[in-house]
């Protein structure tokens, strides 16, 4: 690593004597695409897999990678070996990695869910079986390898791959009705999970997730796509304070064939099921409407009978994971911010606490499981410092903590099954993905992995250095990022042009490699623009406190201080306070219209993409979450909406949107562009036909929305030849 960061020292000075400039062809047609590993599989015992593509022959394969050498083992199955697939473009295994379910013809549907076509690809005897003759999604294998369960058409069905034999094991599915065994629309996009059924360990039951969406109000848009008509995408969408679907928890038991409703007590949500080292033991997790309170239950497949083995409170709302992890005896391990801020816990399997084994004022930011032959815990924290990521292990107890990962950046792992190895990934702001092996005890053992070929090329570009800074205002000291031109002069005045998300939890100021977004902004800094990022009240990683002082009034606290970040950059000799611009996209167009609006005095210009423009248009789990509902609280609701400013509006304002966003519905962009018309105020916009929330698909679509969005500042955000004055002057 000490080379590599001499080396890009080395090329950074030699960039400062480049001239060339980044073009948005460039950034959109993959020039600064990183190098990556894709696909990687921990298999059992001390390798992994990747899935690869052999551009001479056309085909797919999947191959064994030794953790120790990182030589490839073998090749466990290649497509041009295949005669019914030419290629697949997914790959699970069962649990004693003999056969492989391999996906192709992907079909999306949401966000995270999506149709396909799968295979039992038996290895031994290289045979190949279709699971389905339809397209069918989540198909997953049984802990004993002898029967597949997938979700088709709302219903879920077994195959047993012994006999042929399918099992429907639910039979009244419909669409924007009933679903079984997959996540409705909102519970995918803000639980982030779509497979709603988990085999228990012996094999023997199935839980699933029953929907009832019958009285959740409908969403429908218009597609227009290439035909004569348009047509409708009509599904299931509750917002805020109206009727969510009803959900309930099923066991399907294999040898009788019956299927059995289980009672969980009073709630509104079930975001996880996880059956537990006992296969008679399935843990259910039930919220309640204002999701501030968490039940654990053990549910006994046996006789339906359960009982709350853990209870959660938090004043505001707590945060679902998935770091719920059983140990041999059953007890478990979990992941709550009960005393302020992210911390990892151990659990008896009566839900008596026994370690809190991480204690601190920082976050744990991922956890990566546990060894329990030695007793090692390993996960990820902000230990580092809130814009950084590193990698630790401790004790089951909470003693012997050591740092694996040295550098100081954003580190991520991923660790073999016995947790020997792992390989991690790092980047910081100066070097892109590397890709390193080390040992369980934090060795590296070699490098796998660089894009030392990114860094020579960048060195033919005038680059910025991306500085990070804490900067102050009246209510706290936040991160932030800030990028000058590469002949930046101090004694001129340059415009300036702000990003941010700002949404709750999120964070835009880290310690990592760019994103395309980067490059927009190294290209707007060549341009004479300098450009700022500050993460304000309501973000993460830095205690519950800090994240959760928005809850109820989004967009209150946020743009308070978004409009002071900007004041307190306007005091640098070298920024112009009279052209500050600011943008967004989502909740960060949200946060850009309302500072716009609100702030007249500070901002000249903003650009809104795809924004919320009411709480009471998103819908009931994430705007309830941090809102509760529009009937408990209608001031935090209207207070903070840019549709009840729109009258305030002085400045330049570009507002985009996808027409077929179905997460932040056009409804929000065309709400506002009415409140505008009624106020008689002069506004851009731009709307995407048919794309969805990241308006990303068609040709040449990303290419032409920031060629929009670059024209824009350019009108409305420039130097001023009276402003590039001399400051001794």
């Amino acid at each position: 690593m000490y080379k590599i960061l001499i080396f890009f020292i080395a090329i950074t000075s030699i960039a400062t004597a480049q001239n060339k400039d980044i073009t948005l062809d460039e950034i959109w047609n993959g020039t600064f695409r990183t190098e990556r590993m894709n696909s990687l599989n921990s298999m059992n015992g001390d390798y992994y897999t990747l899935l690869n593509f052999n551009n001479y022959t056309r085909s797919t394969s999947i191959d064994k990678y030794s953790y120790e050498t990182l030589e490839k083992v073998e090749t466990i199955v290649d497509s041009k070996d295949l005669n019914e697939l030419k290629y697949f473009e997914s790959y699970t295994f069962n649990d004693n990695e003999t056969k492989l379910i391999l996906g192709v013809d992907s079909e999306p549907i949401y966000r995270h869910s999506s149709l396909g076509v799968f295979y039992i690809y038996d290895i031994a005897s290289k045979s190949l079986k279709l699971i389905d003759s339809n397209k069918i999604q989540e198909p997953t294998f049984s802990p004993d390898s002898k029967k597949v369960a997938y979700a088709k058409n709302n219903n879920l069905f077994i195959k047993n791959l012994e006999t042929n034999e399918v099992i429907q094991v639910t039979f009244d599915g419909k669409k924007n009705n009933i679903i079984n065994g997959i996540c409705d629309w909102v519970y995918e996009e803000e639980f982030a999970f779509v497979k709603a059924f988990e085999w228990s360990k012996d094999s023997k039951n199935l839980a699933f997730l029953r929907f009832d969406e019958s009285e959740v109000p409908t969403y429908s848009m218009d597609i227009v796509g290439t035909g004569l008509y348009p047509t409708q995408q009509v599904f299931k969408y509750p917002k805020a304070g109206e009727k969510n679907a009803e959900v309930t928890l099923h066991i399907f038991n294999i040898d009788t064939a019956k299927t059995s409703k289980i009672d969980v007590g009073n709630y509104e949500y079930i975001p996880r099921i996880k059956w537990t080292n006992d296969a008679n033991i399935v843990c259910v997790t039930t919220l309640n409407r204002h999701q501030n309170n968490l039940k654990l239950y053990f549910v006994n497949a046996s006789n339906s009978s359960s009982k709350i083995i853990l209870n959660e409170i938090d004043k505001a709302y707590i945060d679902i994971n998935d770091n719920l992890t059983f140990l041999a005896d059953n007890s478990f391990l979990w992941t709550s911010e009960k005393d302020g801020y992210n911390h990892i816990y151990h659990y008896t399997k009566e839900g008596v606490l026994k370690t809190q084994i991480t204690k601190g004022n920082w976050e744990v930011t991922d956890f990566y499981g546990v060894n329990e032959n030695t007793n090692t815990l390993y996960y990820q924290s902000v230990e580092d410092g809130s814009i950084n990521r590193t990698i630790y292990s401790i004790n089951l107890n909470g003693k012997d903590k050591k740092r694996l990962t040295n550098e100081s950046g954003t580190n991520d792992a991923s660790f073999s099954k016995n947790f020997n190895y792992f390989i991690n990934t790092f980047s910081d702001a100066n070097t892109p993905p590397i890709y390193t092996l080390y040992n369980g005890e934090g060795l590296q053992l070699k490098e796998i992995l660089n894009n030392n070929q990114l860094l020579q090329q960048l060195a033919n570009y005038k680059l910025s250095k991306k500085e990070f800074f804490t900067l102050k205002t009246p209510n706290g000291g936040f991160n932030a990022w800030i990028l000058k031109p590469a002949n930046f002069d101090a004694n001129k005045k340059y415009p300036l042009f702000m990003t941010q998300y700002s949404g709750p939890g999120s964070q835009s100021v880290s310690n990592s490699w760019n994103s395309y977004n980067d490059y927009w902004y190294q290209m707007l800094a060549q341009q004479g623009y300098i450009i700022a990022c500050v993460d304000g009240r309501g973000t993460g990683f830095k205690g519950a406190d800090f994240k959760k002082i928005t809850y109820k009034e989004l967009g209150k606290y946020e743009v308070i201080d978004q409009i002071e970040v900007a004041q307190e950059l306007a005091k640098q000799p070298y920024i112009d306070k009279n052209e500050i611009g600011i943008w967004g996209w989502s909740y960060g167009g949200f946060m850009a219209t309302n500072c716009l609006l609100k702030g007249s005095e500070v901002f000249k210009m903003a650009i809104a993409v795809a924004p919320v423009t009411s709480w009471r248009f998103y819908d009931s789990i994430y705007t309830e979450r941090y809102m509760q509902t529009p009937q408990e609280n209608p001031s935090g609701y209207d207070n903070n909406s840019p549709l009840s400013y729109a009258g305030l509006l002085e400045g330049k304002f570009l507002l985009i949107h996808g027409s077929g966003d179905d997460n932040v519905h056009l409804q929000n962009t065309l709400r506002l562009k009415n409140a505008f018309i009624e106020a008689n105020k002069q506004f851009d916009s731009e709307i995407y036909p048919d794309r969805t929330h990241g308006i990303y698909r068609g040709k040449n679509t990303r290419l032409h929305l920031y060629n929009k969005m670059t024209t824009f500042i350019k009108e409305n955000l420039s130097e001023k030849e009276n402003n590039l004055k001399q400051i001794k002057s």
